[in-house]
């Protein structure tokens, strides 16, 4: 067994530091079109055929190298950033990669970039070494993974011609308490609605509440009435299809150890839902569906006291397998109706997938687990899903192909936070863990 030589540490940070550069907050179209093509740029200088897919929100970036054997690996990334908040929160530039303690500090070196530049340095390492990649290799690459990976569907099926392949493999996870990556050998859809309710034509004076109905009063019951204070989402039907993990699954999930002490000081909470923690905090993030709330607006926004107009809410609902996305809305409607409150508005937003898992005794996730585990020098715990998504069914289609996903950074690393960073050392292993994947595969 061949153990390769770790990518140019130069080269890689290198690499992240262009992509810190250029700014990708999610939705803002102009930084997203400028950071696509520098990607694009930057695959073909790696000799790959590269496509740029417009769609309605951000690029996909589709580029395709084959390789000396004929199987092809499809790996998924995306580039778009959460907000980076007031620059005054950061202890320096957040476009500016900083390192300091061994960490690479800027906005996206958690969640996405870093990830990226980690297999964008493999391939150039392999290239360089090499002159060619061991096997095909086929890069989705999107700006709209924060918002449902909307447009995505669309920009796939444009492409169809590029994305034939026999494995998949994302960056997307977490970190176990030895810090050593999560596998999840799928992903639970998501959903993103926003409900809406409607009030007088225009702003009234607050005194008039005891006559006229305030549309932010609606929304705040209709929403309350999804879920109850014991956690239970309350939509008849909801949890129907929702079966528990496979005996073996199970006793891995067991087996798991979170580093729920970190996730605590590092957000500051005193504990985590009903107090869980251990086996049962692993459970809850590997199996259960979620019905988040993401934010209230009103219109117009202001702080001036009044009756407003119009409220809404935004909605994020993850779906474990056997969970659909259509049937899902379908039931929520239907408890708006039954609970009152039909005249609130259901709007599916763009985005969002159904969910799909992969064995987790299937070989291609059992070979990556292997190659993690001689990369970290520890095993790698192997579950179906986690609490990050990974669009896989739009990948996949109506194919049969394996997919998989390696925990990229600990959920601590300030992905939505001033102050984002990645351990250096870690972003080194991510480069090598794809070299080694792609030497491994089929050998």
């Amino acid at each position: 067994m061949t153990v390769h030589a770790p990518p140019s540490t130069e080269q890689l940070v290198q690499t992240l530091r262009h992509l810190c550069r250029r700014p990708s907050t999610s939705g803002q179209i102009e930084e997203l079109h400028d950071t696509a093509e520098f990607i694009a740029l930057f695959t073909r200088q790696l000799g790959m055929h590269v496509r740029v897919a417009a769609t309605g929100m951000a690029p996909v970036v589709i580029a395709r190298r084959a390789g000396r054997r004929p199987q092809t690996i499809l790996l998924y990334h995306h580039y778009d950033t959460p907000p980076t908040g007031p620059w005054r929160y950061w202890s320096h530039e957040p476009f500016d990669l900083a390192e300091r303690d061994d960490k690479l500090f800027g906005r996206g070196v958690a969640g996405g970039k870093g990830a990226l530049a980690a297999h964008l340095t493999a391939l150039q390492t392999i290239l360089q070494r090499e002159g060619e990649l061991p096997c095909g290799v086929t890069m989705v690459i999107e700006g709209a993974a924060m918002i449902g990976s909307a447009g995505l569907a669309e920009a796939l099926r444009a492409h169809d011609d590029l994305l034939q392949c026999d494995a998949i493999l994302a960056s997307m996870g977490d970190r176990d308490a030895t810090g050593a990556p999560i596998c999840t050998s799928g992903s639970k859809g998501w959903i993103r609605l926003r409900l809406t309710a409607h009030g007088p034509a225009y702003p009234l004076p607050p005194g008039l509440a005891a006559s006229v109905v305030n549309p932010l009063w609606r929304l705040i019951w209709a929403v309350a009435s999804l879920k109850g204070d014991d956690e239970d989402v309350r939509i008849e039907g909801f949890y129907d299809a929702v079966e528990g993990p496979s005996r073996a699954d199970n006793a891995v999930i067991r087996q798991l150890q979170l580093d729920s002490a970190a996730r605590r000081r590092a957000w500051q909470i005193d504990q985590f839902l009903f107090g869980i923690d251990g086996a049962a905090l692993s459970r809850s993030e590997v199996t259960l569906p979620t019905c988040n709330v993401s934010r209230l607006t009103v219109e117009p926004a202001g702080d001036t006291p009044a009756i407003p107009a119009q409220a809404s809410a935004l909605l994020d609902i993850q779906l474990v397998p056997h969970q659909q996305p259509d049937t899902i809305v379908t039931l929520i409607q239907q408890h708006l109706h039954d609970k009152g409150f039909a005249d609130i508005t259901l709007e599916r937003l763009p985005g969002g997938y159904p969910p799909l898992v992969t064995a987790t005794d299937n070989p291609f996730v059992t070979r990556v687990a292997t190659v993690g585990a001689t990369v970290f020098e520890r095993p790698l715990a192997v579950v179906p899903a986690g609490p990050y998504t990974v669009p896989f069914s739009l990948l996949v289609g109506q194919h049969p192909i394996p997919t998989a996903s390696i925990g990229f950074t600990p959920t601590v690393s300030a992905l939505f936070a001033p102050d984002e960073y990645i351990p250096l050392a870690d972003l080194i292993r991510h480069s090598r863990l794809l070299i080694e994947v792609l030497d491994r595969w089929w050998s």
